[in-house]
């Protein structure tokens, strides 16, 4: 227990269980009562005085709030593995730690970018509205036509832990060859998946299904543009699980409607929430709102994960999961 009162702030809602620990560890912790995305005004108000602030990805972190919150501020304890909404050089600059919640969340986002890539490849969502709008009139021979999965081709393009994660399902599960593409290779992960290491052309050139596990950084920015669009298959689909601006989406979208893509699945997107102007028109598409990580299991691991980073950092003691600037 500690015997100061440490402040912390939680910019919104989480699952009560990182919530208690904070209490149970004698700090003062608020949430914020807003049911949303704090305004940045209020939010400079809130973070005042505060010894930690548990944040969430769409709060940006930079140097005027850091200032905002006072030179006590010792911790931002980011509820997401990504950081892009955290200026790391301003955090730094002050002596800040800062966190993340990579590992629990592992799990559910690879689940995801599976059902995304059945989804897009089934053509479930289609096939859903299709017949709750009373157009099934019975089985036909060419109704509905999709893409299996088995025995196919999965580029993965970013190999951490979720891109591992999807990897081993597709090979385990469904007996897809596996490639990939990183900053480096990984012989360990090619001799237990039997995988291939290629650069960004060749994926993009032989994979049938692409999955993007890359974070936001300046060199990923439209990582994925319309070069690269053209390059794949006409029979491909690319999912993406982890952020929305690693696609050129309005060349996503021109590649869909000219069917130079088969299909694209897509929980995140270059202008969150804003969608770009044709995507949600596409039946080729399959949009779900920035859910990877949302099950009941996760998002209550996250909170943990938070809150015992803020815990160690506010007694004097490592933080489990720091991140440090590339």
């Amino acid at each position: 227990m500690s015997d100061q009162k440490f402040k912390v702030f939680v910019t919104r809602k989480i699952p009560d269980t990182g919530i208690k620990l904070l209490k149970q560890a004698g700090f003062q912790a608020s949430v914020s009562s807003f049911d949303g995305v704090l305004p940045r005004p209020d939010l400079l108000k809130k973070v005042k005085g505060v010894d930690a602030i548990l944040s969430l990805l769409t709060d940006k972190m930079d140097a005027e709030l850091m200032d905002a919150a006072g030179p006590q501020l010792k911790i931002i304890a980011n509820y997401a593995v990504g950081t892009d909404n955290i200026n790391l050089d301003d955090a730094a600059a002050r002596n800040i730690t800062i966190t993340n919640t990579p590992g629990v969340l592992t799990e559910a986002v690879a689940e995801l970018a599976f059902a995304l890539m059945m989804s897009a490849a089934r053509r479930i969502p289609e096939s859903d509205q299709f017949t709750r709008k009373g157009k099934y009139k019975g089985w036909a021979p060419m109704m509905m036509l999709g893409s299996e999965l088995h025995h196919k081709i999965l580029g993965i393009i970013g190999l951490g832990r979720i891109g591992s994660a999807v990897a081993e399902r597709a090979f385990f599960g469904f007996k897809m060859k596996i490639i990939y593409y990183d900053v480096k290779r990984n012989e360990e992960f090619e001799q237990k998946f039997q995988a291939e290491y290629r650069g960004l052309p060749g994926l993009l050139r032989d994979a049938d299904f692409i999955s993007i596990h890359v974070p936001l950084i300046p060199e990923t920015k439209h990582l994925i543009g319309k070069n690269e669009l053209k390059i794949m298959k006409k029979t491909a689909y690319l999912i993406n699980t982890s952020r929305g601006p690693i696609i050129d989406e309005a060349a996503l979208v021109d590649a869909l409607k000219k069917k130079r893509i088969a299909g694209a699945g897509l929980d995140v997107y270059e202008n969150e929430p804003k969608l770009s102007p044709g995507l949600k028109d596409l039946p080729s598409a399959v949009l779900t709102p920035h859910t990877g990580s949302a099950t009941i299991e996760t998002r209550s691991a996250m909170a943990e994960l938070a809150a015992k980073n803020i815990i160690e950092v506010l007694n004097g003691r490592a933080p489990l999961t720091p991140v440090k600037k590339p």
